[in-house]
């Protein structure tokens, strides 16, 4: 590995845990300014502040963001794009590049795809250029890969998010994000086919706290290697609480009854 690739990496993993937790804000561009990435730099201060080790952003919004000051956090700078608005939600497309994001100062980039999808192949295509870039700079790459076609009947079936996880080791990337499975034996099988760290996504906003930091306590011991969540943190309350919370799970590998117990303390002393 390239030793400015190994820096990099050590900016959004813990090097002591070699896990992390990531906080992806680039929610705006696919559905708009929902509550909690209204006002960036106040929620990259509350995860920051919390202990999360990276936040995932478009190339635009590093500029209002950069604070000076508090807890450093690592940047992501998102290369993918897609809406809502559009007929072809799942097709993402390039809208920024590698040299954008050296020069934000990025330590990572990440790209999105969608196997089954129909614009399949040429996310696939964006993949393979964008990993290569990113050998060439010693930038490390994470992928988001999800299963969501027109053929794909469980995106969370523990054979699809093998595929996809080892599709991402295959393509070049360094970091894979994909569904939690639902259980430990079962992500664990998603692990063990894959040789990079493996994060759990967020999914849709869960129940409660304990649903998140059950997931989250589960992923850890099936051999994940953190998270990236996104709205199930920036929409909590207290985003920096529950950060805090997630930070004991992943790098201090406190059990789900010792977190819920330090998140309900907490609350109430709040």
């Amino acid at each position: 590995m390239l030793l400015g690739k190994a820096i990099r990496l050590e900016r959004v993993f813990n090097r002591n845990t070699g896990k992390t937790i990531i906080v992806p804000m680039d929610h705006g561009v696919s559905v708009g300014p929902i509550f909690g990435v209204v006002d960036l730099k106040e929620t990259v201060n509350k995860v920051a502040e919390g202990g999360a080790n990276a936040v995932v952003m478009h190339k635009g919004l590093p500029r209002r963001t950069h604070r000076g000051h508090g807890n450093d956090i690592g940047l992501i700078v998102h290369l993918s794009a897609s809406t809502v608005l559009s007929p072809f939600p799942n097709a993402k497309t390039l809208v920024g590049s590698v040299e954008d994001a050296i020069r934000l100062g990025a330590d990572a980039v990440s790209i999105h795809v969608n196997l089954g999808d129909e614009k399949e192949m040429q996310m696939l295509e964006s993949f393979g250029r964008i990993s290569s870039e990113c050998a060439n700079w010693g930038m490390p790459l994470m992928a988001m890969v999800y299963a969501r076609g027109a053929g794909i009947l469980n995106e969370y079936d523990v054979e699809v998010v093998k595929h996809s996880a080892r599709l991402a080791e295959e393509l070049g990337a360094d970091v894979v994000k994909v569904p939690y499975t639902g259980t430990p034996e079962s992500f664990s099988e998603v692990v063990e086919g894959c040789c990079i760290p493996v994060l759990i996504a967020g999914g849709p906003k869960m129940a409660s706290h304990r649903d998140i930091v059950q997931m989250v306590h589960d992923a850890v011991a099936a051999g994940g290697a953190g998270l990236s969540v996104g709205r199930n943190i920036f929409q909590d309350a207290n985003p920096c609480l529950l950060v805090k919370a997630l930070h004991g799970v992943v790098h201090e590998g406190k059990s789900v009854d010792e977190t819920m117990a330090f998140l309900e303390a907490s609350l109430q002393g709040a």
